[in-house]
């Protein structure tokens, strides 16, 4: 029996519509966050201050019904501030802890590279293991669990920047940009009376996508795809282009990501399109140039490009699962 989608094609629609009622023009940006939430990755919205950042993660977690926190990051910020601590009782005499803002469904990291090494670090566990461990005990975090991490790209004085193990642990990294002349006088007159957050209502529930993300992991990808992942990876291990390419945690994000993103779209298998379209945001943060690259002055968006071009597409007359 075929594997049927349309649930996952119906939440996605309805979460998208929903959030078009606060963000304006931003419906690519919103695809690739259900995409990422989907399949159980984080997103680093890198773009300058006061585009929307904050807004599009209150209103996703709005949607969804989801718990929701933000977290401040600063040079002064501890890592029990992020998983919680142990508060000794005096009433029991026993210790007793105290969640931190992480244990929640959404986490904000907002302008994560203000905060130090150390700090960040302490997302790293919950990012990637889905846990914490706080004095040798280790809790779950809820079902789903999403990090979205804001950075400023342009102010860099005071900030300490993300280590490439983190910045790994990050399933895209996307921009919003500045809307157009239209879509910043729709924002205008939006924003006019009241704010449209207050009013938003949830459409979705937690446990809705908690059984959407199985239904996603079954979605077909013919073995010329997985070779065509694959080739992607390797070809941006060229010692001669970069100093560092994607990591094989990259090949598996992409990999799922290009699953999720079929069935928002309403198919049970990937297509070539669906990789190419989320090349850019799952494999650019994971590419450094090396430095006879970087003397020429190439970008690494054109040198991924290039990676895209060079790498041949597979051609197949049928995509789907056969009969």
């Amino acid at each position: 029996m075929p594997l049927d989608v349309t649930p996952v094609q119906a939440f996605a629609q309805r979460i998208r519509e929903n959030v078009n009622k606060v963000i304006v023009g931003k419906d690519v940006v919103i695809e690739q966050l259900l995409v990422s939430l989907l399949c159980e990755g984080h997103v680093l919205l890198e773009d300058v201050p006061g585009v929307g950042k904050t807004m599009l993660a209150k209103s996703l977690a709005r949607s969804l019904d989801c718990s929701f926190a933000r977290i401040q990051f600063t040079p002064d910020l501890l890592p029990t501030d992020i998983t919680g601590v142990s508060v000794f009782n005096q009433r029991n005499a026993e210790f007793e802890y105290r969640p931190g803002p992480v244990m929640t469904q959404i986490v904000l990291a907002d302008e994560i590279n203000r905060a130090s090494p150390r700090t960040q670090s302490a997302l790293l566990e919950a990012m990637q293991e889905r846990q914490v461990t706080v004095d040798g005990v280790t809790r779950p975090l809820p079902r789903p669990f999403l990090v979205l991490a804001t950075q400023n790209p342009i102010e860099l004085e005071g900030t300490f920047p993300l280590p490439e193990a983190q910045v790994d642990r990050f399933l895209m990294r996307l921009r919003l940009g500045y809307p157009d002349p239209e879509e910043e006088r729709a924002i205008l007159r939006r924003f006019r009376a009241e704010d449209p957050l207050e009013t938003l209502q949830p459409v979705a529930t937690a446990q809705e996508v908690r059984e959407l993300i199985p239904i996603c992991r079954q979605v077909y990808v013919h073995e010329h795809l997985e070779r065509y992942i694959v080739a992607l990876a390797r070809a941006s291990r060229d010692q001669e282009m970069f100093a560092l390419g994607a990591s094989p945690r990259g090949s598996m994000a992409l990999y799922r990501a290009s699953q999720a993103l079929a069935a928002v779209r309403g198919r049970n298998y990937v297509m070539p399109d669906d990789i190419q379209y989320l090349a850019e945001p799952i494999l650019l943060h994971r590419i450094i140039p090396s430095v006879e690259t970087r003397l020429r002055g190439q970008s690494v968006a054109t040198l991924l490009a290039q990676v895209l071009t060079r790498v041949p597409v597979p051609v197949e007359e049928r995509w789907s699962l056969p009969e």
